[in-house]
Parts: C-alpha cells; structure tokens; sequence
C-alpha cells in the first residue's frame, strides 16, 4: 500500500512539474472553454481501432510481412473469438445499448479514455516526444476539470490537443524492437509478441489495474469493452463479409495500423 500511495505521489509531482513548465497555450484553451453543456449535442465517439484498420486497407500502401509459425493455433483462437463475439459480447453489447442512450455510451467511452492518460503520457517521455506529452496533459486537465472527470471531451475542439495516442508496444517499436511473430490472444484478438509485451507495460500503467478487490477491477475493463462495441456494432460484420479470408485481412489489417502507428 505504501509503495503505491509512494508511486501515485511521485508521479504527481511530475505532472505538476511537467505541465506548470509547458505551453501557454494549455491556459488559453481553458479561457475560451465557456460552457460544457454546450458541446453535447455535436459531440462524436472517439474513433474505434477497428475504424482505422479498415481505413488501413484502403491505402495502397502493402500490409507489412510477419511471421505467422502459429498460424494453426491462431485461426483456432480467430474462431473462438468470433463465436465470443457473435454469441456473447454482440448480444450484450446490444442489450445494453438499449438500455443506454448512445449520449450516455459516448460520455463513459470518454471517460475511460481520459483516465487512460498515463499510458498515452508516460510512452510520450520514453518516446522522447515532450511537446506531445505537453498535449497530452493539457487534453487531460482541459478534460477532466470543464469535461467534468472526462466524460464530456471540450478538447476536442482544439487540433494541438488530439495528437496521436501512443502506448508501450509503440514505444518497443520506435525503440528498434522488431514485431517478433504474429499472435492471436483470445479476446483482445490480433497482436504481435512484442505488442503483446507491449500489452503488460500498457496495465500497470493503467488506474483501473490498482483497484481492489480484482474482481471490480476486471469489472470496470469488462464494461468498457461493452461499451466500447455497443458504438461499433456492424463494423466487425462489414469487415468480414468483404474479406475473403477474414483471418489474413485482419492480420494484414492490424500490421498496417500499427505499422503507421509507429511512424506517426
């Protein structure tokens, strides 16, 4: 217990440091921030992961290669998710997407967003991109105090403060680390091994991770995977019924965005 209060305090003098230190800009963009209410009606989603491998596929811009030795193995877990999905989280998602109005999903989608900050914050300082990391924490702040803990996103508005989100796996890549093989991992789907690495530097740096008891720990994450899909119901569907191996293009797909991911 000790050891974390210990972590949580340092990391809040680093915070403060970091942010009193940085532009002006971040200033400015709570002073012309007036109204949170006045964003609801034209606020979007952020835009799902599965939007962006899709757009991937349409570059011309060929699929990177990887080493798939599991393949087997893999399109048995490509399956099992696929059952998952069509049998038990498609089903809930849309049961609770009835329940819950899609302002309501998008406001917690934004939330479990924002609290996702010290991942984006710390993979920005070992990527040594400060000025991004500068973004980052103003976009955090500007979020969390006007877009009331998060769930109403008054950052959009400003373009300096959406820059791309990084995580651990991007970190390794930028690092040199090559993708090793291509992996499958049941629920959470295609990955790479060192995105999968990437994956559990990703959870401790995550708030969610600490809390106690565990159960409501892997409550909050399983929530916010059944918000996240009652907002992209169909474009799963839609990307399976035009590949023709949907296995391969997912593959292909994953390695585009994450290809990119890392040059950006």
């Amino acid at each position: 217990m000790r050891e974390n209060r210990t972590a949580l305090i340092c990391f809040t003098l680093v915070f403060l440091f970091f942010f009193a230190g940085y532009d002006a800009n971040c200033p400015k963009a709570f002073a012309q921030e007036t109204s949170v209410f006045a964003e609801t009606g034209g606020e979007t989603a952020l835009k799902d992961e599965y939007d962006e491998w899709i757009d991937d596929l349409e570059e011309e811009e060929s699929a990177p290669q990887i080493r798939d030795p599991l393949e087997g193995f893999n399109r048995g877990i490509f399956a099992f998710n696929d059952f998952f999905y069509f049998k038990v989280l498609k089903p809930v998602a849309r049961g609770y997407g009835f329940i819950a109005p899609e302002p309501v999903r998008v406001r917690v989608k934004n939330f479990f967003y924002n609290i996702g900050f010290p991942v984006r914050f710390v993979n920005d300082i070992l990527q040594i991109k400060f000025k991004r990391a500068g973004q980052d924490t103003c976009r955090f702040v500007l979020n969390s105090t006007v877009g009331i803990l998060g769930f109403f996103n008054p950052a959009q508005k400003y373009p300096w403060l959406n820059p791309p989100p990084e995580d651990t796996g991007q970190t390794l890549g930028i690092w040199g680390i090559g993708n090793g093989l291509y992996i499958v991992l049941p629920i959470f789907g295609p990955s790479t091994l060192r995105d999968s690495v990437g994956l559990v530097g990703d959870y401790f740096l995550q708030h969610v991770s600490y809390i106690e008891p565990f159960y409501i720990s892997l409550g909050a994450r399983s929530y916010e995977i059944i918000n996240n899909t009652s907002l992209s119901i169909g474009e799963y569907e839609s990307f399976k019924e035009s590949a023709l191996d949907p296995y391969t293009a997912l593959k292909d797909a994953y390695m585009q965005h994450r290809k990119k991911a890392v040059q950006e």
